[in-house]
């Protein structure tokens, strides 16, 4: 029973850390009174986990940071539910296999524990990183990610601006790139939009709409409220 919240990101204009969504998060996480973060996308561990601690704690539970962990997997195993903050997706996926916590992750994920994250976070919960928009500042084993939905993100998803006279790829072409070489669905999470998963439901939430590609077929929009459950269909 899989229970999964992806959020595109931590911040949008004009508010603070989670409050676009807090109440989301706080639905999502309905009788859960600790968290368990994983601060591991940026470098700043205590700086990262301090400001996720204080922004739980406005919504009244209590939060474990993964990097003070004696046993990191222990701390994986006993987890009443998991967020893994944003940052870069290289640096991320790479200290997650390096501690071998993709499959400890997996596991509890399958038995019903809530995961939740932002951007990288977000990321790592597909099949692979491919559609990250971070620079790979570092050199993971593998690009296949944790796996626990069975399609791609591309979080903080751009449309493209007709006025613009940027000659740089837009976030689609680079999609339409992948989609070159991979099958896997992206969809593009604008800033503002989240995706929540609850078994075989999945539910576009938030303030703003995505965009689906799909190989070999034009985008799709949708709106928050609509229900994006075929996505969770294994191809």
């Amino acid at each position: 029973m899989r229970k999964i919240l992806l959020i595109s990101s931590s911040k949008v204009y004009g508010s603070g850390y989670l409050d676009h969504c807090s109440q989301q998060i706080d639905d999502f996480l309905e009788g859960i009174e600790t968290i368990l973060f994983v601060p591991f996308a940026l470098a700043d561990h205590e700086g990262y986990a301090a400001q996720a601690r204080q922004r739980f704690a406005k919504m009244g539970r209590g939060l474990d940071s993964l990097h003070e962990a004696p046993d990191p997997r222990a701390a994986v195993a006993e987890a009443q539910a998991m967020f893994i903050g944003g940052g870069n997706t290289f640096r991320l996926l790479k200290a997650l296999v390096e501690a071998e916590l993709v499959g400890p992750i997996r596991q509890r994920v399958a038995g019903g524990m809530p995961y939740m994250g932002s951007s990288a976070g977000s990321n790592v919960a597909c099949l692979t990183i491919k559609t990250t928009n971070d620079m790979p500042i570092v050199y993971p084993p593998t690009f296949d990610a944790l796996g626990l939905v069975p399609f791609n993100l591309n979080p903080h998803y751009l449309d493209p601006d007709p006025d613009s006279p940027h000659m740089g790829e837009t976030r689609e072409a680079r999609i339409r790139e992948f989609h070159e070489l991979n099958k896997p669905p992206v969809l593009g999470l604008r800033e503002g939009a989240l995706l929540r998963v609850d078994g075989g439901r999945a539910e576009l939430q938030g303030s703003k709409g995505a965009r689906l590609f799909q190989q070999g077929e034009e985008a799709t929009e949708y709106s928050p409220g609509e229900d994006l459950s075929f996505l969770l269909e294994e191809r």
